[in-house]
């Protein structure tokens, strides 16, 4: 479809520019990651900071092990939009993937982040978990097509990031206050903490951190709930599964538990404390 569409024209750029980002999609499944780099490219070339090419692009540069190409497009699309849950985790894995590289002056060695005007600045629709390329885990939330066409004053408007920011950022304050309970050992106090952040933000971390403390207060149903909600944002989540399968062995399902540690151990085949629970479960 992409040598059909007319050259020139607004409409024909964003249009090549989605036929574009699409055959990417294609690509990051099955693998061909250059190709999938090359056409999310062009599709910011004809429309620059489209969430979807830049998550694209980002989660290849991510499989090619190229991580600071892959930090730079994750932090461009949290200019966009700074509520893309994709994006933060890509960044944090980045980070991590940078430290263990380059040492503390990582960010030294980074490429230029651009900067992305307001106008830039809209609610974009991403890939959902089921979504051709969406490698990555999907966004809290996502506003889908409509948000494009809403009217300022909405989404669209400066004001609405700034007010998602701060959301988030209150969120990431009751999660901290949360994990420091958690070091005191106040769980049920901490659970009051975590289910508030996860008003303001769904996130994966806040729900593992959440069904560790129900775990502890014995809570088993709760914590497998929260595990299954952390999988649907990242599905390949190593906390998420261990302590569902925890949770999973103390309510009796010894099936679906041994089923989440195989799955585990997919991603981390040498993880000792997945293993030693794969024992007792064979037991069981």
């Amino acid at each position: 479809a992409v040598p059909l569409v007319p050259r020139a024209g607004d409409a024909a750029a964003e249009e090549r520019s989605v036929l574009l980002a699409n055959r990417a999609a294609c690509h990051l499944k099955d693998g061909a990651c250059s190709l999938c780099v090359a056409d999310c490219t062009s599709a910011l070339e004809l429309v620059p900071f489209g969430i979807k090419p830049l998550l694209r692009r980002a989660a290849a540069y991510e499989a090619l092990e190229r991580y600071s190409l892959a930090y730079v497009d994750y932090k461009t699309a949290l200019q966009v939009d700074c509520s893309v849950q994709a994006a933060h985790d890509g960044v944090n894995r980045m980070t991590k993937a940078l430290l263990e590289k380059d040492g503390v002056n990582w960010r030294q060695k980074l490429p230029p982040i651009p900067t992305v005007p307001i106008s830039a600045q809209t609610r974009w629709s991403i890939p959902s978990a089921q979504a051709p390329g969406a490698n990555t885990p999907p966004a809290t939330a996502p506003q889908g097509e409509q948000g494009r066409n809403m009217p300022l004053g909405w989404a669209g408007s400066p004001a609405a990031p700034n007010h998602i920011a701060a959301g988030k950022e209150r969120a990431r304050t009751l999660k901290e206050e949360g994990n420091e309970l958690v070091k005191k050992g106040n769980h049920k106090k901490a659970v009051e903490k975590y289910s508030e952040s996860l008003k303001l933000n769904k996130e994966c971390t806040t729900y593992t951190n959440r069904a560790l403390c129900y775990l502890t207060l014995k809570q088993y149903k709760e914590a497998a709930q929260d595990c299954t909600e952390a999988l649907k944002l990242d599905p390949k989540n190593v906390k998420a599964l261990y302590r569902r399968a925890q949770a999973l062995k103390e309510l009796k399902d010894y099936k679906s538990s041994i089923a989440d540690i195989k799955s585990l151990l997919k991603t981390e085949p040498k993880n000792t404390a997945a293993l030693r629970l794969l024992q007792e479960l064979s037991r069981a």
